[in-house]
């Protein structure tokens, strides 16, 4: 698909958004860790463990059978060793993703190509790495001055390593279009530019689910959580008066 038609991501958790995803046509599916900070309400990616991805992984194969679907590394999976980085990757394939992501540049090499060798197909993502935040110093725009040209370096060593894609995040425009233009695979932005091969958002932030901060980079092209909040309010009032469940809601003993 690069240079030909861009690609379309969407980061999903469960088996509800997944069945939707690939009811519309969305040409991949990410159960990222970030399921930390959107379902299970931690303050960083940094707390998911392995069964929570492995969990999500089933519930979105299970809504969207026929899509393929990248199933996130999370912290401390692989960054031991790259033997237990096999292994692990290994659980999220037979969960039911057809490949892993892994964050991280030049270091993550190695583990790239003996997941690769093995036959784990592997997306790359440089850039912001939330795994990374606190080593970067918080989540700021990566791909500035000589970062450019240290990212570009990771890029293309990471597609030589065998990366089928990349994301990159939270990265300057200038920076990204360099780096999608020197590579042969797709480049997958997320807050990094018009210039990727495709993008990537949050099922609960371009739906307007999440009521937090949305970062600069989101388009909502929803704003379903005035819509929720509505439609439980009314439930709750319904009830209190007895104004729920209605005639046409119960069930009588015919006659």
């Amino acid at each position: 698909m690069k240079g030909k038609e861009p690609i379309t991501v969407v980061t999903a958790y469960d088996y509800f958004s997944a069945k939707i995803c690939e009811r519309v046509g969305i040409d991949m599916i990410l159960v990222g860790d970030s399921l930390g900070n959107v379902v299970l309400g931690y303050e960083s990616t940094l707390n998911v463990e392995m069964e929570d991805m492995e969990r999500h992984i089933q519930a979105v194969r299970r809504g969207a059978p026929n899509s393929f679907i990248i199933g996130d590394m999370p912290f401390m999976s692989y960054q031991t060793s790259d033997d237990e980085g096999m292994r692990n990757a290994g659980r999220l394939m037979k969960a039911g993703s057809n490949c892993v992501k892994v964050e991280g540049g030049l270091r993550v090499v190695p583990l790239v190509k003996k997941l690769v060798d093995s036959g784990i197909p592997v997306m790359g993502h440089i850039g912001l790495t939330p795994q990374s935040v606190n080593q970067i110093g918080g989540y700021r725009i990566q791909g500035k001055g000589k970062d450019a040209d240290r990212m570009i370096v990771a890029a293309k060593s990471l597609e030589e390593a065998g990366i089928f894609s990349l994301v990159i995040e939270l990265t300057i425009e200038e920076t990204t279009r360099a780096i999608t233009e020197s590579l042969l695979i797709p480049t997958i932005g997320i807050g990094a530019g018009r210039y990727c091969d495709g993008q990537v958002l949050v099922w609960h932030d371009l739906l307007g689910i999440n009521d937090g901060k949305i970062p600069r980079f989101v388009k909502k092209y929803a704003n379903l959580n005035t819509e929720i909040e509505k439609a439980l309010s009314d439930y709750v009032k319904d009830v209190k008066e007895h104004m729920f469940p209605e005639e046409n809601h119960v069930f009588k003993e015919d006659k």
